[in-house]
């Protein structure tokens, strides 16, 4: 029975219509369960909505820790005590907390229940473990880790420098160094909201270069990605 509950929480088989039901459900709930997120006002509709989603969050959350010891290789008193750490666990749990009443009563006396409501959003995360698309996308960033810790260690590197270098040649259009560092992470995205800008030549220059090398910067990690995904799409044809 266990092993059963098991197979059609996980993600589903193409021969199981169980679990492929399940998670359809799963995926349904999690985007019902967003939906007063749209909205600034809270109705008994909505409160309805948000109590009958987690009540369903809670069961999946328990069903997944009982049936832990087939999910990892380890004894099954470890296996009970590993799972709520995981991550996705985590994410389970963030997802829930905002919708128990007296977690919110008591965050209301430190006015920072709008945070506590906005890890609702956490929900989304949950339907990744739904869709096989997505996992095969984690899938890609496990095996091409190493490649896009490089690509980070270099747009932060490259961030700091610009920002480095910006401060010190433009310091009336910088007022404080996190000025040029916001401003460095705008021109590696090449998005240039304007707010912030330089106004001299050299300022000028420097703004030109590093929007260069921020496009090179940024192509890098959809180019790592891309070909993991050929290889991985690849691999299952094999």
């Amino acid at each position: 029975m266990k092993k059963r509950i098991y197979e059609i929480i996980e993600v589903s088989k193409e021969d199981d219509t169980a679990s492929h039901i399940y998670d359809l459900v799963m995926m349904f709930t999690i985007f019902m369960s967003i939906i007063p997120l749209a909205f600034k006002q809270d109705t008994k509709l909505f409160a309805t909505l948000d109590l009958i989603t987690v009540i369903i969050f809670i069961i999946d959350y328990l069903l997944r820790w009982a049936t832990a010891d087939l999910k990892y290789d380890d004894p099954r008193f470890i296996s009970y005590i590993k799972y709520p750490f995981s991550f996705m666990a985590i994410i389970d749990l963030l997802s829930i907390l905002p919708s128990i009443n007296i977690i919110n009563k008591g965050f209301k006396a430190l006015k920072t229940i709008r945070l506590i409501r906005t890890f609702r959003v956490l929900r989304i995360f949950k339907s990744f473990r739904y869709s096989k698309n997505i996992q095969l996308i984690i899938q890609v960033g496990k095996n091409s880790k190493n490649a896009l810790i490089a690509v980070i260690y270099l747009a932060v590197g490259y961030i700091f420098v610009c920002a480095l270098i910006i401060f010190n040649v433009e310091p009336d259009s910088f007022n404080t160094f996190f000025d040029a560092v916001y401003w460095a992470t705008i021109s590696l995205t090449t998005v240039g909201y304007g707010d912030i800008y330089p106004i001299t030549t050299l300022g000028r220059i420097i703004t030109m270069i590093s929007s260069f090398m921020g496009i090179a910067i940024v192509a890098l990690p959809a180019g790592i990605i891309t070909a993991g995904y050929m290889k991985e799409i690849e691999s299952d044809k094999i």
